[in-house]
């Protein structure tokens, strides 16, 4: 089982190493380069990356969270 560890943080600038968007996970490869993923390509390359993989930094329990938005009343 790879560990998932606690980096440093990923931010918007961080991007998906496939497709661009916002990257949600690290996964660190024996070698020491780093792989970013978005959520939607970690799901689909999870099982695979986690046994190749020495670390995983997963940050994708983020998007549940829900941001402020204006009320009805302010529009």
């Amino acid at each position: 089982m790879t560990p998932t560890i606690a980096a440093s943080a990923l931010t918007a600038a961080d991007r998906c190493d496939r497709c661009g968007a916002q990257a949600y996970v690290r996964a660190v490869m024996p070698t020491g380069s780093e792989l970013l993923f978005c959520a939607h390509h970690w799901n689909e390359n999870r099982v695979a990356l986690r046994e190749v993989a020495t670390c995983i930094h997963d940050e994708s329990a983020r998007l549940a969270e829900v941001p402020a938005t204006a009320s009805l009343d302010e529009r």
